[in-house]
Formats: structure tokens, sequence, C-alpha cells
């Protein structure tokens, strides 16, 4: 795993040899609406980057805010939500586009794909007017755009790459339809491709089979991969740099091998310790006590508190703040400790 220089904020230094990142998200905060019934935002001042040709992953449980981080690279928000600070693509901020260049940055820039293939496509439409529809609104010929199709999904493993076009999604099984999806994000050459928990649905070989083709292309065409998921060990297996996120906000940051050799921050070993090992002397897996926090509540201080193993009475008064901490970043007032899983 690569170990990216960092200046203090935790963001990529400035070299004259390098790109700059292709997404950063700053100090972004997304809150619901009055009357919702929401306490606290659904983000609170969540702060990322990927580079070129970076696999960043975005870990939590369900609820912890992972998706709307992820939409939001889109301008997908939640209906009546308010959004401060800033999500630039390539320098550009997302949150100020009007629906013309929302529209260009979803064809051309920006791709996405989400956990359950068969909720992306028109179940009655052909994978060929699927794949080649976006190439066809851009200008290209008609005969280009079939024949771009099947160089794609002949990418992605599918073995028939010209029968596939003429079939309907029923006829494909979740992996082989995920891998479809996959080949229609890439179809734009894009910048940063987003991937939602993409293999939540599918099983444990043809996850494996998925995660191999998204390293592959994004190795070859240099693409920014912002993997989303709540498996560690996933994760472990992908990505550069890992985010740990909880309550809407970031916890720990830092690269794959740091933050499984040693977390600093009590949520990211507690979700280190969930996973089951295979060696014989391995502990059995622990869970986290408790549950997560909802939208509905605003504990003071630190969010993780009640479910915390090394919670200290400050810890319930005083909101920790994201800081350097070794190689990385975390929100957490014993993170100079060493926390085990």
């Amino acid at each position: 795993m690569s170990t990216l220089e960092k200046n203090p904020e935790g963001r990529p230094a400035d070299r004259a040899d390098g790109p700059g990142p292709v997404l950063e998200i700053t100090d972004l905060t997304v809150a619901l609406g009055a009357g919702s019934g929401a306490a606290r935002p659904i983000l609170d001042g969540v702060s990322l980057h990927v580079l070129p040709g970076e696999t960043v992953g975005l870990v939590g449980e369900s609820g912890s805010g992972k998706s709307v981080a992820c939409r939001s690279v889109l301008g997908l928000l939640p209906g009546g939500a308010r959004a401060d600070g800033q999500v630039r693509v390539r320098g550009r901020d997302v949150l100020g586009m009007g629906p013309a260049e929302l529209t260009a940055l979803r064809t051309r820039q920006v791709t996405m794909v989400f956990q359950d293939p068969r909720a992306s496509v028109n179940p009655l439409r052909r994978v060929g007017d699927f794949l080649t529809e976006g190439l066809r609104a851009s200008g290209t010929p008609a005969a280009e755009a079939t024949a771009r199709a099947e160089e794609l999904l002949a990418a992605v493993g599918i073995r028939d790459p010209r029968g596939a076009l003429r079939r309907h999604p029923h006829q494909f099984s979740g992996g082989m339809l995920q891998r479809v999806v996959i080949a229609a994000a890439l179809a734009a050459e894009p910048a940063l491709l987003l991937a939602d928990e993409p293999t939540t649905a599918l099983d444990v070989t043809t996850q494996a089979e998925i995660i191999s083709i998204l390293t592959r292309l994004r190795a070859e065409r240099g693409t920014g991969l912002l993997f989303v998921t709540h498996d560690l060990e996933l994760a472990s297996a992908v990505c550069d740099r890992v985010y740990v996120m909880y309550a809407g906000r970031i916890v720990e940051t830092r690269g794959t091998d740091e933050l499984f050799d040693r977390p600093r921050h009590p949520y990211t070993a507690g979700l280190l310790g969930c996973a089951p090992r295979l060696e014989p002397d391995a502990p059995p897996p622990r869970p986290i006590p408790g549950r997560p926090v909802s939208l509905a509540e605003a504990p003071p201080g630190c969010a993780f508190a009640e479910r915390c193993r090394h919670v200290l009475p400050r810890c319930t008064e005083e909101t920790p703040v994201l800081a350097r901490h070794g190689d990385g970043l975390a929100a957490c007032h014993r993170a100079d400790e060493g926390i085990a899983p």
C-alpha cells in the first residue's frame, strides 16, 4: 500500500511532479430541514480526498453517512437538505453547479456503481441500449458506440459481449449484471468512479471477481476510486487509504496497513474486532455493544462514548477533534494510548 506525503491537515502535500486530487471534499455538512425530526446533521464537517489512480475506502456501519457522502459528489442530496462546505471534482465545486453542469459531470467525469445492479438498469431494455445510450447522446456514431460497448463488456469479463448486447437484464446473474453496470460506468472514461457497496448482494467468489475487475481497471486507466463498504477486511484488500465514519463524522483516517496494525480510534478497533479470523489461536469475533446513534439523537461529547470500552468522563462532555496521530488522523481523546481491537 502506498504511503502518501501529507501536510498537517491530512491533505496531500503539494508536489510539482504530481497531479492534484480528482476529488476533494472539505468540511462538508449536510443537514435536513426543519420539521424532519433530525437532531444532528447527516454529515458533520466531513473532509476527504482521492488522487488519480488511488483507491480510497469509506467504511462504517449502516447509517453512518457513507452513502450520503458518496452521492454528494454527484449532487444527489436528500430532498430539502442544506449543504455547507465544498465538494470539488477536478477543482470545480459540485455544490455550486446548475442542472446542465451536473448532467455533464455525471456523464463525463464521475460515474457510480450502486449496491444492487438490478436497480440500476431498466428491465425492459436490452443491455446494448443501456450501454450505448450515453455514448450516442454524446455524439458517438451508433456503430462506434456498439463496438465500444463490446470492448467494455470484454474488459469486465463477459465472454460473449456481442451476444450480451442483445440480452435483457433478467437473463444475467447478479454478478454478471454487476459487471455490465461497471462497464457502463467506465464507458465515459471517468476521472472518478464511486462504488457504493458494489459487492454486498453477491456471493464471496463473485465478490472477489468484481473486486479484481475494479482494481485492474483502476490501475489500467488511472481512475480514482472511492470505495464505500461496511467491511474492513474487504477494504484492506482494495484500498490504499481508509476513512472511518461514525454518526456523520470522520473519526479516523490513515494508510490501510497502519489502520489495521494500530487503530487509534476505539470504533475502528471495534470494527476490526468484529471480523472473524482464520488463525487457530484467534479470539472469536467480539461485537460492538449498543447501537449506532440515530439522526434523532445528538449526544454531547463523543458520539461513540456510550459504546466505548475506553470511555473517560471527558469523552461525554468534550467532542474530540480530528487531529494528527502517527501517520494519520483520529478524533479520540485517547488516540495516543494504543487501542486494542
